[in-house]
């Protein structure tokens, strides 16, 4: 597959179907997801030209206003979002395979929701932090005497929140790396997979892509739809009926996902109150590599809830700051999204399990649209 030309971004197409490596703490101290259903509308776009956003139901104006913040970008870019309410899209590159970095985390938090619902693991499992486990990278586990006994609800908070690599290891370790790959099938998505532990040698064999792209890779469009399956509280499989604990399982990793702690990237212009104090408005999960930053997000704008996945990768800018380019560009493409179709700014009332929207059909997810082909 050809590398992405963000330059080229513009040109309309009809559309025949509508470990982070050191994610460093920045306080002054320590601190703190059918296969065969959705595979027709999951496929990556056949022929797309690089860098060309399909306009099926996107927003030209929006477009103007984000191209430019893209070629002035010092690497690439690829996004995808979507405003429920309305139905409008920005799709930018959406369906180029990227490095995950940390988002990957998303699918696993997924699948341990699903083996909650059925029973075959709980929040309270205990999982135990031994000595030899700990990684680099961003979180807080590496720095604890071992052994300590924590929860698997635990593990999958630090998970989130802090993006805790060794938690995420552990987490992994508990739920099983192939179950989760199984689970991205399951859910239908072709160009997302989980390779391996973070900070350990890949066991087994693998994919020949696996050194491009290091712990996984994936798609915004895809990573957007896993997103929208949890906020949604998609749990059910085809032809299956919610059950009563669905959303109270979808609750737990909402609360996750808003209590993020890296708010650098789209929270940055958006998120005006004290979120400690009134609740988030966004609910997101963001990811990290020298040259690569990336954030995949809820909003909760109160003209209705929009989901927002932009990955910046192939950066010249390998610093660690706040400043960032690629958070910054991040932060700069989310507020003119959210301006866009949200004048009136956020609401985080709505991020409750199923986002306020109603479900087209039980055990028939409302999965994001693939490209044209």
């Amino acid at each position: 597959m050809k590398e992405p030309m963000n330059t080229s971004v513009g040109k309309k197409k009809s559309s025949p179907c509508s470990l982070e490596r050191g994610r460093f703490l920045r306080t002054p101290t320590l601190g703190f997801a059918l296969l065969g259903l959705v595979c027709n509308v999951l496929l990556p776009a056949q022929g797309q030209k690089q860098g060309e956003i399909n306009h099926s139901a996107d927003d030209d104006a929006l477009r103007a206003k984000v191209t430019p913040l893209i070629r002035a970008h010092h690497g690439k870019v690829a996004l995808f979002a979507k405003q429920f309410s309305s139905g409008k899209t920005l799709d930018i590159d959406a369906d180029i395979p990227v490095q995950t970095a940390s988002v990957i985390k998303l699918t696993i938090l997924y699948e341990a929701m699903q083996q909650v619902r059925a029973g075959k693991a709980s929040w309270d499992d205990k999982i135990t932090l031994s000595s030899g486990d700990a990684v680099s990278g961003s979180g807080i586990l590496l720095f604890f005497d071992t052994p300590v006994t924590l929860t698997l609800k635990d593990v999958l908070t630090m998970m989130i929140v802090m993006s805790d690599n060794t938690a995420t290891n552990l987490a992994i370790e508990r739920l099983g790396i192939d179950a989760v790959n199984a689970r991205i099938g399951w859910m239908g998505l072709r160009d997302t997979h989980l390779y391996k532990r973070i900070g350990k040698p890949a066991t087994g064999p693998m994919p020949a892509d696996q050194p491009k792209f290091g712990l996984g890779k994936t798609t915004p469009r895809e990573m957007a739809s896993v997103m929208e399956r949890i906020g949604r509280c998609q749990l059910a499989g085809p032809g299956e009926p919610a059950r009563p604990r669905d959303q109270e399982i979808c609750a737990v990793a909402m609360k996750m996902l808003r209590n993020q702690f890296y708010r650098e990237t789209i929270p940055r212009y958006l998120e005006k109150l004290d979120a400690t104090e009134t609740g988030s408005g966004i609910a997101s999960k963001t990811g990290s590599l020298n040259a690569v930053r990336a954030d995949v997000a809820i909003v909760a704008g109160k003209t209705g809830p929009m989901i927002l996945s932009i990955f910046t990768y192939d950066n010249a800018d390998h610093g660690w700051t706040v400043d960032n380019e690629g958070e910054v560009t991040i932060a700069r493409i989310a507020r003119q999204i959210v301006e866009a179709w949200s004048p009136d700014g956020i609401d985080g009332k709505v991020l409750v399990p199923g986002l306020g929207l109603s479900q087209a059909s039980e055990g028939a997810p409302n999965l994001i649209p693939s490209s044209s082909k």
